[in-house]
């Protein structure tokens, strides 16, 4: 589309600097400091670098095919955090969270296919299938056959990956799984609205800036250095529209959406390792997960005040969740550990 309205320029927020003329008065209020100019849209939206929260990033090429898939890395010592986004987002939604993350454990951050830097020969094949052995491939190629203990995380889109990836039961050393705001029933209600959602969004931006100011200012990141870092990635410049667009094309990858989230809860419930469900909100559990978490088959922690981006919105909080998953989990860099028998990497308070 190109309607002239999807281009209209947000309003810069620019306050002209006070006159330097100085004035002798002899007013109580002389010597109040003056307030500190407020900063423009371009300063206070600018993106922010990926090396100020990770350590690295690479290209990790998978053999055999032409896919090549965007990752970065941080932390030295513990088991590996690897976290998988949402649809439209990246491995840099998680790249405050991972800042905090690494002094406890490894993170690892993929962009999935067709999102972020990641290149694949088909990158709109959004299949729940394609998606698994793309991490399983990723995993392999950072580790060889003898990875480190993995928990993985996954983030809506993501976190249907991260529990298809844990009900395979074929990577060995998975300890770990945590799913943040996503549940079976309430995704799978909002599937037909999806592409009225996706319609209604602003398509074009004249800067990464404007970007970064719209997805704050209309709430669906609420943390201004998160999106800094992580919608630049989003986007891709169109030298024919002279704008950025969305890097990724989900409209185009409804037929994949339903197998995202059908039978989620049951597979999430099957998998047999430490299982931790972050939630937005008061979500509505389906019966399936009402009867798992009664039973105590799952940690469920509900976040306030914050909006689907968990990890985004409040990303100290939820790098406190995640390091106090494994910590209660006793989950080391091998496994889990058994006390007495091996030092666990994390003491309790």
């Amino acid at each position: 589309m190109d309607s002239s309205s999807h281009m209209a320029s947000l309003p810069e927020d620019v306050t002209e600097e006070p006159s330097q003329q100085q004035t002798h008065s002899d007013s109580a209020f002389a010597s109040v400091p003056r307030r500190p100019p407020t900063k423009s849209s371009s300063e206070k939206y600018a993106p922010l670098d990926w090396s100020l929260y990770f350590d690295r990033e690479d290209d990790v090429a998978i053999p055999e095919s032409n896919d090549v898939f965007h990752v970065y890395t941080a932390g030295t010592e513990g088991p590996v955090v690897f976290c998988l986004h949402g649809g439209g987002y990246s491995g840099l939604s998680f790249a405050v969270s991972a800042s905090k993350i690494k002094q406890k454990a490894r993170v690892v951050a993929m962009d999935l296919r067709g999102h972020g830097k990641s290149s694949t020969e088909n990158d709109l094949d959004l299949s729940v299938e394609t998606m698994c052995n793309d991490v399983f491939a990723v995993i392999k190629e950072l580790y060889g056959n003898s990875p480190p203990a993995v928990i993985l995380v996954g983030h809506s889109m993501g976190g249907s990956i991260a529990v298809h990836v844990a009900a395979r039961r074929s990577l060995s050393t998975l300890a770990g799984l945590v799913v943040v705001d996503v549940v079976e029933g309430t995704a799978m209600a909002s599937l037909i609205h999806m592409q009225k959602i996706l319609s209604g969004r602003m398509q074009h931006f004249s800067s990464i800036e404007k970007a970064i100011e719209w997805s704050v200012k209309v709430g669906s990141l609420r943390n201004i250095d998160s999106a800094r870092v992580s919608i630049p990635p989003t986007l891709k410049y169109d030298e024919s529209k002279k704008c950025y667009l969305y890097r990724t094309e989900l409209e185009k990858t409804e037929q994949y959406w339903k197998g995202w989230y059908e039978g989620l809860s049951d597979k999430f419930l099957s998998c047999p390792v430490p299982k931790l469900l972050l939630l937005a909100g008061t979500d509505r559990l389906d019966r399936s997960l009402t009867i798992g978490q009664m039973q105590g088959k799952f940690q469920m922690i509900v976040v306030r005040h914050t909006g689907h981006a968990i990890q985004e919105d409040v990303p100290d909080e939820f790098a406190t969740l995640i390091v106090n998953f494994i910590s209660r989990n006793q989950i080391g860099p091998h496994g889990i550990v058994i006390p007495g028998l091996r030092k666990p990497a994390f003491s309790k308070p």
